[in-house]
């Protein structure tokens, strides 16, 4: 098997010690994994960083073999950020999210641009590329079959005449963050934002990873964790 595509590097992890094994989504294939040989030299390492942007050609004896990549640089996009703690992080998160979530050798187009669009998201210097990302992680959900159903959960109140939106259930009643809701407020509160990747990841870990026996992603973590140094 052999074919050629375009895809982003999602993960690489040290396989001998001139090797990696380094999965990619790929445009027309999906997630793909596979073996760099002399990924650890200085020549080809220096772009084989999480999220850039690879031409690849990939060959595999057969389908129940892992194949080996041969890869050349499309698009740089990780080191643009290297000196942005936020956005950095915030490339491995959504890369990891990517890996993590999506099944191996499934295409799925919308996945591919959804990982272009990141890009134009994170590109912007204004201060609401983190609430556009967001909604790109509701997004990736969404297209990957889990919906959050906000807008039709939500119900709104007043409280010391402020408009709040809650999501009841029998046990609990949980405030949402009004961005999530009303899309076109501007978000300067860094703890709201906060709070809206808290519950998205509330609802990624008691609906898709505990009971698919995953972890919840370190890099996600680390990712916040950055963000409330900033605060």
């Amino acid at each position: 098997m052999n074919w050629d595509d375009t895809g982003f590097l999602i993960s690489k992890s040290k396989y001998s010690e001139n090797s990696l094994i380094s999965e990619i989504y790929t445009k027309n294939h999906g997630k793909i994994s596979g073996l760099v040989f002399g990924g650890t030299s200085r020549k080809i390492k220096n772009y084989l960083q999480i999220g850039n942007q690879l031409y690849v050609n990939y060959n595999s004896k057969s389908e129940n073999r892992i194949g080996y990549f041969k890869l050349e640089i499309q698009k740089v996009f990780s080191p643009v950020y290297f000196e942005n703690p936020k956005k950095i992080t915030c490339i491995y998160s959504a890369m990891n999210l990517v890996r993590l979530l999506t099944a191996e050798s499934q295409s799925n187009l919308n996945i591919f641009h959804l990982i272009e669009k990141f890009y134009s998201i994170i590109s912007d210097n204004n201060n609401q590329w983190l609430k556009d990302y967001i909604f790109w992680e509701l997004e990736l959900l969404k297209t990957l079959g889990f919906d959050l159903e906000l807008n039709r959960l939500a119900s709104k109140e007043l409280i010391d005449k402020k408009t709040i939106y809650v999501v009841k259930s029998q046990n609990e009643k949980k405030i949402i963050p009004s961005f999530l809701i009303d899309k076109d407020l501007q978000v300067k509160d860094i703890n709201s934002l906060l709070k809206g990747l808290k519950l998205v990841g509330d609802f990624l870990e008691k609906n898709i990873l505990e009971p698919n026996n995953l972890n919840y992603p370190i890099s996600r973590t680390h990712f916040i964790d950055t963000l409330k140094l900033s605060r």
